[in-house]
């Protein structure tokens, strides 16, 4: 019986895992049938979030040198260190992505759950009008630069050079690269600070030009912006501290700290604005708290892994200066998506008064599952990436990315249905309130279904371009990313103005849907380009996967859509029964979902396999 097992072509074998789903192939395990469900059970066990930790039965396993196994220290994730490394095993790999991400979703869920609250009080003590326009451009201009540092351009050439220093060369030299990054980049960030908060003015007139038609508007955001400017400088130094954490394989800190931006604006809105005369200046103050409070957060676990050095100026060594030398050009494959989200901000500026703010408050939502998934994936497959491609292991890279863009088709196409059919009830229940009118509701509900259609490709683009930047190549994505953005000017063009001039109402909604058309074709183009070097090969599954969520989704969405109910309804609704049937909604949605997956034969386990064990595509066509 036992060598039935073994032999995964024996037909006896191939009747007893029939179902499993194309994406399943029991000869890419090659162990007993004990062995392998030990394994399995091991893997999808739940890590608990926040507590990075290896299997007690691999460090024993470890320590007593079983062959293929490296030793591992303390209780820390296995990372790849002078003396650890993590498996090279493409399965052991896609495992170790699943856990991750799952860590890092966890945190950064619990932060945008912070972070609704902190809108909602927003939308009822501020409303969306004038003043809270001023805010959002002068919070936008630095988060755009935090944008480019915490989850683009910056990390995408820290990480891989940190990354390869660390592999190759050790500790010492890995705390002396940090020590030296941290000073240049910290000068050059007080450098452009003192700048940002001279020329203040003159940043309001390029990112929203609209606002000289109203001087007391344009004078609220270049006041607000001096206060909000700084906080680049202590945000963008956190951002190299987690990438340095993530190097080492602890990405819970990282996740967890974005939760001290919401507690500081929740504080300065609820409390500090009675203190002031012009009650939003507060939040600016907020802000600025929030990036120091943050840098100081993270210290002292950079201290437990004794990468606390003094910060010194070091432009002329070479690893440094290879980081920035990759970063300038990332720059743009890196902000797509930002840079399209402040292109339309200038345009919202010359619309009608309130159009800045709707567009926020739906992209807002529109990054909630963005944030918990899509970065959370981006960010922990970067250093994964990165040791495959630094181990010459093809086989792992493509692994790595075919992994997580099965996740990005399971996770990002129910979430874009579901913000598209719910996107009235969501703004209505979070949003509706105070000085949040009704019209106001209306407008971001536009915008908000406009952003869903582009959820898939705003995800997928988190994916994919780490996939040029663990290779080092920044000037792919930013030749991709010149085409997109001018895509994006292009559908502006084409969309919104025939739109104002046909007087139709919401025309900001059609500002959110050149962005997502935008962010459709960058992802497009960016698996075109992993496609075509081989550094991406579609392993077996794809077609039967893709047959199957497409299937679960048409009935999830017919279902969400048959009980949503009209929206004036929920205007009348008291906050409590709005919360109730929108959280029956969203719960109904996800368990039509995953009922229909389980039917098709994609149950929690089976749907494991298929993502996390697919073989190399030389095994078998997809």
């Amino acid at each position: 019986m036992l060598d039935t097992l073994r032999d995964p072509h024996h037909p006896e074998h191939r009747e007893r895992i029939e179902g499993l789903g194309d994406g399943f192939d029991p000869g890419a395990f090659g162990l007993d049938t004990v062995d392998h469900l030990l394994r399995l059970m091991r893997s999808i066990l739940p890590a608990t979030i926040g507590r990075e930790h290896i299997e007690p039965d691999r460090a024993q396993d470890a320590q007593a040198g079983t062959p293929g196994v490296h030793p591992v220290h303390s209780c820390s994730m296995s990372v790849p260190t002078p003396d650890t490394e993590v498996s090279s095993s493409p399965v052991s790999g896609a495992r170790h992505l699943l856990r991750s991400t799952a860590t890092v979703g966890g945190f950064t869920f619990l932060s945008r759950i912070l972070g609704f609250a902190r809108d909602v009080i927003l939308a009822r003590y501020f409303g969306a009008g004038p003043v809270m326009d001023a805010f959002f451009v002068a919070f936008k201009i630095p988060n755009f630069f935090r944008r480019l540092f915490a989850e683009g351009a910056f990390s995408q050439a820290f990480v891989p050079v940190l990354g390869e220093v660390h592999t190759h060369q050790g500790h010492v030299e890995t705390r002396r690269l940090i020590a030296e990054t941290s000073g240049t980049l910290g000068l050059i960030l007080i450098a452009f600070s003192v700048l940002g908060i001279l020329l203040a003015p003159y940043f309001i007139d390029l990112f929203a030009p609209g606002f000289a038609n109203d001087p007391a508007t344009h004078r609220l955001a270049t006041e607000l912006l001096r206060l909000t400017f700084p906080y680049l400088f202590f945000i963008a130094l956190t951002a190299l501290a987690a990438g340095a954490m993530n190097v080492h394989g602890r990405f819970a800190v990282p996740a967890a700290t974005p939760i001290l931006l919401n507690l500081s604006l929740i504080a300065a809105a609820l409390w500090l604005s009675q203190l002031f005369a012009v009650p939003v200046l507060a939040l600016g103050l907020g802000v600025l708290a929030a990036g120091f409070l943050q840098f100081l957060f993270q210290l002292p676990f950079l201290g437990r892994l004794k990468l606390l050095a003094r910060p010194r100026w070091a432009w002329k060594r070479e690893s440094v200066q290879q980081i920035f030398h990759l970063m300038l050009p990332a720059l743009f494959g890196a902000s797509v998506m930002q840079i399209n989200l402040l292109v339309d901000t200038a345009i919202a500026s010359f619309l009608s008064p309130g159009s800045v703010s709707w567009l926020y408050y739906s992209d807002r939502l529109m990054e909630f599952p963005l944030g918990v998934f899509a970065i959370a994936l981006g960010t922990v497959i970067l250093p994964g990436l990165t040791r495959a491609h630094a181990r010459r292991s093809p086989q792992e890279f493509s692994q790595l990315i075919d992994t997580a863009m099965r996740l990005v088709v399971l996770l990002a196409l129910p979430a874009a249905i579901g913000l598209g059919v719910l996107a009235g009830p969501l703004i209505v229940t979070l949003f509706r309130y105070g000085a949040f009118s009704r019209f106001d509701a209306r407008m971001s509900e536009a915008s908000l279904m406009a952003y869903a259609l582009g959820l898939i490709g705003f995800t997928a683009v988190k994916i994919l371009a780490p996939g040029f930047y663990a290779q080092q190549d920044t000037r792919t994505p930013v030749r991709i990313a010149i085409l997109a953005i001018s895509a994006n000017l292009a559908f502006n063009a084409l969309i919104v103005i025939p739109w104002v001039m046909e007087g139709w109402p919401a025309p900001h909604a059609g500002l959110a849907l050149s962005t997502s058309l935008a962010a459709l074709l960058n992802a497009l183009l960016l698996a075109r380009g992993l496609k075509r070097s081989e550094k991406w090969r579609h392993h077996p599954g794809w077609r039967s996967l893709l047959a199957r969520v497409l299937l679960a989704l048409m009935v999830m969405g017919a279902a969400l859509v048959f009980f949503e109910g009209r929206l004036r309804h929920w205007f009348h609704w008291p906050v409590w029964t709005r919360i109730g049937h929108l959280s029956i909604l969203i719960g109904a949605g996800f368990l039509i979902y995953g009922l229909m997956l389980w039917i098709q034969g994609l149950g929690p386990v089976n749907l494991y396999r298929m993502i996390a064990t697919t073989r190399d595509p030389a095994q078998g066509a997809s």
